[in-house]
């Protein structure tokens, strides 16, 4: 029997397309040469939630929303992805409120309008049998520049949709470039925390991601709080390490008091270091980093997604010979063994075969691998590195019979 009948259409979306058996990137088992799942391929249940492969999309800005919301260019993006058989998409980086916003085109969360229009990216994503989350972030003082393809390093003006900045500290990220933010008030940092349990509110209630994620990292707002370098703060949001901490998980409480976090993963990315260690001795340090692990994990926080630098132009570089000698993976390597079974540790950096994905996940480097640029590059990544370790995943069913005919 072919399997052919009219209970033929996916579930979820309102128009017909056909239903996935399984998850595209999901691998055979047993595998048709007999050879072991590779640890890229094995599923990854947090919580409630069950993702079929551990290589993830990271969210990346795409600088394509008007007034904050997404348009089909969202939906064809990360629908595309989504086809291909990533185990986690997150969604870019959605402002929690319009002067979080990088640039005037990004992404935005702080209204139910904005979450319903996300609803049908959601449900499409939903309709393969893939898993979505999204990003939820305040630029601070790094906000209101113009999107990086016209300018790296260039203020959006308010004749073109630009904005007062705000931070804990009127400091600028750049002198002479960017103009130095407004400080927060007291009672505006509670406001923001409170936002920011509304957007997770909405991005699972409304739009119905699988999970969110906290961006707490790159320099913005809440890596702005965290750090001596950009927070000169003398009452209870600056100082000592506690109270430089204290927004972010802030934010923690006020999305445990608005979703399901028994059920639903809580993410969070952090700048491990600033990578200022030869410049700066007040800059954030990978021990601060573990640190608030501690607290991050008692306060519910099950991902901790690694990354590095982002609050100060004076950073060290990154770039190493091979990913294998990156930043990225000490910084991640050091946090996982901080971190132990107590929470779970995302890579991303640099990714582009198979084999240095896999070894980081077999070395205990890091539980999940996210990828960036080279999702962008090549959207069958995951099927590629699949061929590469020379096992068979599933495809979706209109890309796979090309490949593996039925037989006649």
């Amino acid at each position: 029997m072919s399997g052919f009948s009219k209970d033929r259409a996916a579930p979820v979306v309102n128009y017909f397309t056909p239903k996935q058996p399984v998850p595209a990137g999901t691998a055979l088992d047993p595998q048709p040469n007999g050879k072991k799942i590779p640890k890229l391929f094995e599923s990854l249940k947090i919580k409630d939630l069950t993702f079929h492969n551990r290589i993830g999309v990271s969210p990346m800005c795409e600088y394509s929303s008007k007034d904050g919301f997404p348009t089909d260019y969202h939906l064809i993006h990360y629908g595309s992805l989504a086809l291909r058989g990533p185990g986690l998409i997150i969604v870019e980086a959605a402002a929690i409120s319009p002067e979080g916003r990088i640039t005037p085109d990004d992404l935005g969360i702080w209204n139910d309008e904005q979450a319903l229009a996300l609803k049908r990216v959601v449900d499409f994503v939903h309709s393969q049998g893939q898993k979505i989350g999204i990003q939820l972030g305040h630029a601070g003082r790094k906000g209101s520049t113009v999107p990086p393809f016209f300018h790296l390093k260039e203020y959006a003006k308010p004749e073109d949709g630009g904005w007062q900045t705000v931070a804990p500290s009127p400091i600028s990220f750049r002198d002479g470039v960017l103009p130095a933010p407004r400080e927060l008030k007291i009672d505006e940092i509670k406001e923001i925390a409170e936002k920011w349990g509304a957007a997770a509110k909405r991005s699972i209630e409304i739009s119905g991601f699988d999970f969110v994620e906290i961006h707490a990292a790159h320099g913005y707002l809440l890596n702005e709080f965290m750090s001596e370098t950009s927070n000169k703060r003398t009452d209870a949001y600056g100082g000592s390490f506690d109270n430089r901490t204290r927004l972010v998980l802030d934010v923690v409480a006020e999305i445990k008091k608005n979703i399901a976090i028994a059920k639903i993963p809580l993410f969070i990315r952090v700048s491990a270091s600033e990578n200022l260690e030869d410049v700066d001795e007040s800059g954030w340090k990978i021990e601060d980093t573990n640190r608030l692990a501690d607290k991050l994990i008692l306060a519910g926080v099950d991902v901790i997604d690694v990354s590095s630098g982002g609050n100060s132009d004076n950073q060290a570089s990154r770039t190493r010979a091979s990913v294998k000698e990156d930043l990225h993976v000490t910084l991640a390597r050091q946090v996982k063994n901080h971190v132990g079974n107590r929470a779970l540790v995302a890579y991303v950096r640099g990714l582009k075969t198979a084999s240095v994905a896999e070894s980081l996940l077999e070395e205990n480097v890091a539980d999940i691998v996210l990828v960036g640029r080279n999702f962008l590059k090549n959207p069958g990544l995951v099927w590629e590195w699949a061929d590469q370790l020379d096992i068979r995943v599933t495809a979706a069913q209109q890309y796979v019979w090309g490949f593996y005919p039925p037989p006649l």
